[in-house]
């Protein structure tokens, strides 16, 4: 059986809408019998056998013709079909409600028919960047430089804890270098509400505890800290020093996370800008952090390589790893959630 090219589909008649469509959800229906096929799909036919030649040219021909991505397309296609999924391009007329990205993937059992959609799937080869506004509850599926394969699974997430703190106020602190110090702090602000760390550990000798400059930064402005002198902006300036418009979109994360009942500590040591805890009763008794968060600008391009690694890394300390987009011109923040995934 052979098939007939028409511009960015692939014609084919006889018995083909029995055979591919409807036995095995390739293609979309034309009149009669004959179906059209998407370039992908064709390709797969012609590895397969089930297509003898497209024009006169057989797989080989047919796929060192094609653009420059459809190799990785072609390798995302095959590994989801030999996984036992009916898939279909993203968009009109093989699919109804197109969503921006490659395939949509049907569950076990089901096709273009049934409207039931397991994935969405985007396509992307490791050396491609990903605007943020292309990753929207959709898999990205990287194909690395030895066509290995990749899913990882973008979510929109909404952050949300139960750390109840009934905060003091009046606490007095003095700005230091890169740091606050509060001398004599109320037990709570530590123990129950989590912030700073106290100077030389529990058994030092003198009673003070250093907060970070976002931790100050936020409770002056939530009117906890009184730094004499000092105000937040001058907290705020102290952090630009050192971090830029960086400082600035932590601290609007870091207060978005606190006024969701979330609790964000540095999240250095698993190269992140927080991890974050959900629910603190008391340090004395304190879980494992959920989350791990990266801050970044709205707009920010993925590299799939850094994305592969921040997941990797918050799989291995068994963390979610969550990306704050910040928007200040819009004064909103849009988390992505995004995990390994197994088709």
């Amino acid at each position: 059986m052979d098939g007939e090219l028409r511009g960015d589909e692939v014609r084919v008649g006889g018995d083909a809408r029995q055979r591919f469509h409807d036995a095995r959800g390739y293609g979309h229906p034309l009149d009669g019998n004959a179906i059209a096929l998407s370039l992908v799909e064709a390709a797969h036919l012609l590895f397969r056998g089930d297509l003898d030649a497209i024009d006169g040219a057989g797989f080989r021909e047919f796929l060192g013709a094609r653009d420059a991505g459809f190799a990785a397309r072609f390798l995302v296609y095959a590994d989801l079909r030999d996984r036992g999924f009916y898939l279909a391009p993203d968009r009109r007329p093989w699919w109804d409600d197109p969503g921006g990205g490659d395939f949509v993937v049907f569950p076990r059992g089901k096709g273009p028919g049934d409207g039931a959609v397991k994935h969405r799937v985007r396509v992307a080869d490791e050396r491609t960047t990903i605007p943020e506004a292309e990753l929207a509850d959709v898999v990205v599926a990287v194909v690395d430089e030895e066509s290995e394969i990749t899913y990882l699974d973008v979510e929109s997430f909404a952050p949300d804890g139960d750390t109840a703190f009934d905060a003091p106020s009046g606490v007095e602190g003095v700005l230091l270098d890169d740091r606050v110090l509060v001398w004599d702090p109320p037990e709570p602000l530590h123990e129950q509400g989590f912030y700073g760390q106290p100077l030389g550990g529990r058994a030092a000798e003198y009673d003070a505890l250093q907060l970070s400059l976002l931790e100050a930064a936020y409770l002056a402005a939530q009117g906890v800290l009184d730094l004499g002198d000092a105000d937040v902006e001058a907290v705020v300036e102290r952090g630009r020093g050192g971090e830029g418009d960086h400082f600035d979109r932590r601290l609007r994360v870091y207060r978005a996370l606190r006024n969701r009942a979330m609790v964000p500590k540095t999240g250095f040591k698993f190269g992140a800008d927080f991890r974050v805890y959900g629910d603190v009763e008391s340090v004395d008794d304190l879980g494992h952090s959920e989350l791990l968060v990266r801050v970044l600008p709205a707009g920010h391009e993925f590299a799939p390589r850094d994305l592969s690694l921040d997941v990797r890394l918050a799989h291995g300390v068994r963390k979610r790893m969550v990306f704050a987009l910040d928007d200040p011109s819009a004064d909103t923040i849009r988390w992505l959630s995004v995990s390994r995934l197994t088709p």
